[in-house]
């Protein structure tokens, strides 16, 4: 067992948010209507994809009909639905539709993450959950030393930069906005691809492809 396999056996047992057990438990045993002969997955949900990966995409946390259900990270909601066909076009993707965990879906490059890990009410963690669930999250990028962090959504960039120890003023949160982290490492900002945002048309999917080329771009940058 590798390093990325003991983190997620250690990110799937955790229950250090009584607040995120209790929500995530009762989803999965309460169901959605449309899901009702499905059985939840209802764990905290380990990252996926390339373990070699150059990009880390840093999201914000599991749907409770989506994540919560299927266990891998944007699978099974609209939020998915958005993501993938962009990353198959892109080219880190075999496929462009992600359905559960079992299926054919291979990441090549990339590796997906959340800033947290369990279904949280209304899609809002606390301060506090988020600080729980940050050290699985230092792991990760210890382990992929990724050369681009991809955040989707403001609270993933803001973690990223607590993370590295930045307080630079300078470094504000705008879709496509993107700044160096170190000699080798570069953040890149994107619009979340919650159904809120890509209904309302604040992120459409021209602008979502030009995040991944600019991705691209930046894997070859010194």
């Amino acid at each position: 067992m590798n390093q990325l396999q003991k983190l997620n056996q250690q990110i799937i047992s955790c229950r250090k948010c009584p607040r995120l057990v209790e929500w995530r438990e009762e989803v999965a045993r309460v169901k959605r209507k449309a899901y009702l002969n499905e059985e939840y997955w209802g764990k905290p949900v380990p990252g996926f994809g390339d373990e070699n990966a150059k990009v880390l995409v840093v999201g914000l946390a599991p749907g409770a009909h989506g994540s919560n259900r299927t266990g891998r990270q944007f699978t099974g909601d609209t939020s998915g639905g958005f993501l993938f066909p962009a990353l198959y076009k892109a080219g880190f993707a075999n496929q462009a539709e992600a359905e559960s965990r079992s299926d054919a879906l291979r990441l090549k490059n990339m590796y997906i993450t959340a800033s947290g890990r369990c279904a949280p009410p209304d899609n809002k963690p606390t301060l506090e959950e988020l600080n729980n669930c940050q050290p699985y999250l230092e792991t990760e990028l210890k382990i992929i030393n990724p050369k681009v962090i991809v955040c989707l959504g403001r609270i993933a960039f803001e973690r990223i930069l607590k993370i590295h120890g930045i307080r630079d003023s300078s470094y504000k949160f705008s879709h496509g906005a993107h700044y160096q982290l170190s000699t080798a490492n570069w953040i890149l900002c994107s619009y979340h691809p919650s159904q809120q945002n890509t209904s309302t048309k604040k992120l459409t999917m021209k602008m979502f492809d030009a995040i991944w080329e600019k991705a691209k771009e930046l894997i070859d940058r010194n």
